[in-house]
């Protein structure tokens, strides 16, 4: 039987659609997958001559990987689970990811990257495609946009892990008070749950929920002695027995997705914290995430695109002289940009306002609202050309500072209103070091 589904089913492409049925309907049975969004356009299916099938009745077509370990939160979801993926395939296990950047295997790479979590019926096929691989357990992404339209509805979680939740997709949620509702709404059930105690937004059922902190020492997992001065160290406090943790990573928000990765192994399989923490040692980082590309000046690239996202980049530096070149994103959550220029202001020296990924709206129109949260113009550059302004920031950089280009991470693409064009902010700040410092650059990449 071939399930055919119709993703942003909607009067636009209502036709088109029935067509594609409608032809695929000759050759073999066709099926209709209702879900929460395109409900409204079941009967008119069903007057067509096919049979519906209820997004509730989907899993008894699919198979499921024994455990399935799901991550939601506004930052920190694919460096948490990078992190567990890597520590268990350590430990021998047959594990998967799913997420921002794609669907991983065994370590190979098996489809490329698309939404945070896939619609319901790509999700069980992805699914149903691991179990016959032999996938034991899976780790995947879990968006506020998939829990709000039930696509991960039928799974059933072996673990799951808040990584925190700030303010992001209110163009979508339309209130902060949404946004947060939905995310706590992934926590509400008896099964094993990972909560960031220094988070004040989580709400989630107590039974059978640990927690983690880098501040209350009444966690299950908390941390004393923290520095960073080639990577992170710290002291790891479990049942008041001190253990020492060391990774390659940057910054205490990594710190925080270390303990969540830790906690929730540690509590699901059971497993030595010894052999987990040694396996820490080996994890080089994410790319695109806290990405060392140059390393005299220092030049970093990470995604973050929210105010708390950066901010957390930012006090990772503390000490540093920092620059930054950053924008927003197009038709996208509105309210977060005056709070990203409030947040420049605060911890940078030199402040490069750019164009993201604009879409469909003006860049220079996106850069003012940004600009409304900066006080003090006197150290911005407004520069929509995201090329000239990294290359505006790297002429200007000196060797003392720190250079941040944040908000496209591993992003190999730039959204503009009419096309969309090829740009690595890792292959530019290359291309232009080489031309600044006239040398062969010194780069440091951290992949998985």
């Amino acid at each position: 039987m071939k399930i055919t589904y119709a993703i942003n089913f909607n009067h636009k492409n209502y036709k088109f659609l029935s067509d594609r049925a409608q032809e695929a309907q000759e050759n073999q049975e066709v099926l209709f997958v209702q879900t929460p969004r395109n409900k409204i356009f079941a009967e008119q299916m069903r007057t067509l001559g096919y049979d519906i099938l209820h997004y509730s009745d989907l899993k008894k077509y699919f198979s499921f990987p024994n455990k399935i370990i799901g991550i939601t939160g506004t930052n920190g979801k694919t460096t948490t689970a990078n992190l567990i993926y890597h520590i268990l395939k350590d430990l021998g296990y047959k594990c998967a990811m799913l997420g921002t950047q794609g669907l991983f295997f065994d370590g190979k790479r098996l489809k490329e990257k698309g939404l945070t979590t896939p619609t319901i019926l790509e999700l069980y096929e992805d699914l149903n495609l691991l179990t016959k691989l032999g996938c034991e357990v899976l780790v995947m992404e879990v968006s506020s946009h998939a829990i709000e339209q039930q696509r991960i509805y039928g799974l059933e979680f072996a673990a799951k892990i808040l990584t925190n939740i700030t303010s992001d997709h209110l163009d979508y949620h339309k209130s902060l008070e949404n946004y947060i509702a939905t995310k706590n709404a992934f926590l509400q059930d008896e099964g094993l749950k990972i909560i960031n105690h220094d988070d004040k937004n989580a709400q989630f059922n107590p039974k059978n929920a640990y927690t983690y902190s880098l501040q209350d020492s009444g966690a299950d997992f908390c941390i004393k002695n923290y520095s960073q001065e080639s990577g992170i160290s710290a002291d790891l406090i479990i049942n008041h027995q001190c253990y020492k943790l060391s990774s390659l990573l940057y910054g205490k928000h990594n710190l925080s997705n270390i303990l969540a990765s830790l906690l929730c192994i540690y509590k699901l399989f059971d497993s030595d914290i010894l052999k987990l923490l040694k396996s820490l040692k080996g994890f080089c980082g994410v790319s695109g995430r806290m990405e060392v590309v140059y390393q005299n000046p220092l030049i970093l690239v990470d995604f973050a695109h929210t105010h708390d996202g950066m901010e957390k980049i930012f006090q990772s530096f503390e000490g540093y002289e920092i620059s930054v070149v950053f924008g927003a994103g197009g038709d996208r959550d509105k309210s977060k940009r005056t709070l990203m220029g409030k947040v420049a202001q605060k911890y940078a020296k030199k402040i490069y306002i750019t164009s993201d990924n604009p879409r469909n709206e003006e860049p220079k129109e996106i850069i003012q609202d940004i600009v409304q949260g900066i006080n003090n113009t006197s150290c911005v550059v407004l520069q929509e050309d995201r090329y000239e302004a990294i290359f505006t920031a790297i002429k200007n950089l000196k060797k003392h500072e720190v250079l941040l280009v944040l908000g496209k991470g591993d992003e190999t693409y730039q959204i503009l209103k009419d096309k969309t064009i090829d740009f690595d902010d890792r292959k530019v700040i290359k291309e232009i070091c080489q031309k600044v410092f006239n040398t062969a650059t010194n780069s440091k990449r951290q992949d998985n």
